[in-house]
C-alpha cells in the first residue's frame, strides 16, 4: 500500500508540474497586461479572470508537446535507472517494440490537440478578444464595418479595387461604394453608388454613376442609374472574413480566408505559414514523446529535477526554431511548408538517430 501511495504522490507532482508550467506561461503572457487591465484601467477582477480562462485552451494545446516529453522522459528514466529496459532486452524485447505504445499514446495526444485547434482555440481566442473589446475597451458591439477595401487580381495583374464606406453585413447592406475595374492593370472604369443592397443574385447597386477612364487619366460619364446589378461582389459574410483576425480562425477557416486573400493580391507567404504551423504544431506531441523515450533510456544517474530542466530546455529550443523558419517563411526566404514542418522533421530526426543508438 505504501508504495502505491508513493506512485501516486509521484504521479501527482508529475501533473502539478505540467499544470504549473502551462500556467507560467498564461502568466508570461498576460502578465503586464493584466496588471495594467487591474491597475491601470480598473477592469473587474471577473473580466480579469475570465479572460485568462479563456487563453487557456489555447496555451494548453502549445504545452501538450512538453507534457509529452515530460512523461516520457521521466517514465523511462525511471525505467531504466532500475534496470527494467536492460531486463526488457535481455528478454529479446527489440527497442523498436517498447516504443509502439509511445507512439500510439502520442499520436492520439496530437489528434487531440489537432482537434482543440479546429474546434475549441478559434472560439476561445474569439472570446477572448470580445473581452478586451467590449469589456475592457468598453466597445459597443455592432454590425457595422467602416472602411472595407477589397482587391480582385487575376494571374498577378490588378483587374478590380472596391471601397466600401459602411457595411452593415447582418443587414446585407453597404453605403459610398466605389469600385475600380483595370484592364492589364490600367484603370479604365469607375462606378460609384449611394447604396447597394445583397439579393440572390447578388450586390444591387443604387443612386450611382459609371465614368470612363482613358488613357489613365481622362474620365468621363458614361451613364447614370438608378439600380444596377454587380454580382462580382462578395457575399456579406465573406466580406466580414476579410477583416477577420487569421490567428482566430480554424485551419479550414483560413483555408477559405486565403483563397478569398488571393483574388486581392494579398501577400500569402505569413497566412500559408501560419496555416501549416496549425497542423504541424500538434503534431510535435508524438515527436517529442519519441525524443524524450529515446533521452529516457539512456544511461545517467540524474534525477527528476534534472528530466524536468531538460525537458524545459528541449522545449524552448524547439520554440525558438519554430520561430527562426516561421520568420524565414513569412518573409519569403523559404517555402511555407518547409517553415512549419521543419522544426518536427529536425527533432524527429534526432530521436530516430537515438532511437537507432538504443537498439545497438
Amino acid at each position: 500500500m505504501s508504495k502505491k501511495r508513493h506512485l501516486l504522490r509521484t504521479l501527482d507532482r508529475y501533473i502539478l508540474s505540467i499544470a504549473a508550467f502551462a500556467v507560467l506561461l498564461v502568466a508570461g503572457d498576460l502578465l503586464f497586461d493584466i496588471a495594467d487591465l487591474i491597475v491601470e484601467k480598473g477592469v473587474s477582477a471577473w473580466a480579469v479572470a475570465k479572460l485568462f480562462a479563456y487563453k487557456l485552451p489555447e496555451v494548453i494545446v502549445m504545452t501538450l508537446p512538453m507534457a509529452s516529453l515530460l512523461a516520457c522522459l521521466l517514465t523511462f528514466s525511471r525505467l531504466s535507472s532500475q534496470s527494467e529496459i536492460v531486463a526488457l532486452r535481455a528478454s529479446g524485447v527489440a527497442f523498436q517494440r517498447i516504443l509502439v505504445p509511445i507512439l500510439i499514446a502520442g499520436t492520439l495526444v496530437s489528434m487531440v490537440a489537432l482537434a482543440f485547434n479546429e474546434t475549441l482555440v478559434p472560439l476561445s481566442n474569439k472570446a477572448a478578444d470580445n473581452i478586451l473589446r467590449f469589456e475592457v475597451a468598453k466597445e459597443k458591439p455592432t454590425m457595422l464595418k467602416e472602411k472595407v477595401f477589397l482587391r480582385e487580381e487575376s494571374g498577378g495583374t490588378l483587374k478590380r479595387v472596391v471601397y466600401i464606406a459602411k457595411l452593415r453585413y447582418n443587414k446585407g447592406e453597404m453605403e459610398d461604394v466605389l469600385i475600380q475595374d483595370f484592364e492589364k492593370g490600367i484603370l479604365n472604369r469607375i462606378t460609384n453608388a449611394k447604396r447597394g443592397y445583397w439579393t440572390k443574385e447578388g450586390w444591387v447597386l443604387r443612386d450611382g454613376k459609371v465614368f470612363e477612364v482613358k488613357g489613365g487619366e481622362k474620365v468621363q460619364l458614361l451613364f447614370s442609374f438608378d439600380t444596377q446589378k454587380m454580382p462580382v461582389l462578395f457575399e456579406p459574410q465573406k466580406m466580414v472574413k476579410v477583416s477577420r483576425n487569421p490567428q482566430e480562425m480554424s485551419a479550414l477557416e483560413l483555408w477559405e480566408y486565403i483563397k478569398l486573400m488571393k483574388k486581392q493580391g494579398s501577400n500569402l507567404s505569413p497566412l500559408w505559414v501560419l496555416f501549416h504551423l496549425k497542423l504541424a504544431l500538434p503534431w510535435a506531441c508524438v515527436i517529442l514523446a519519441l525524443l524524450g523515450t529515446t533521452l529516457g533510456v539512456r544511461p545517467h544517474r540524474s534525477g527528476h529535477g534534472t528530466g524536468l530542466a531538460t525537458s524545459v530546455f528541449i522545449v524552448f529550443l524547439y520554440y525558438v526554431l519554430m520561430s527562426f523558419f516561421k520568420s524565414f517563411g513569412e518573409a519569403g526566404h523559404l517555402s511555407p511548408l518547409i517553415a512549419a514542418w521543419m522544426p518536427n522533421l529536425t527533432f524527429f530526426a534526432y530521436a530516430f538517430r537515438l532511437a537507432l543508438k538504443a537498439n545497438g
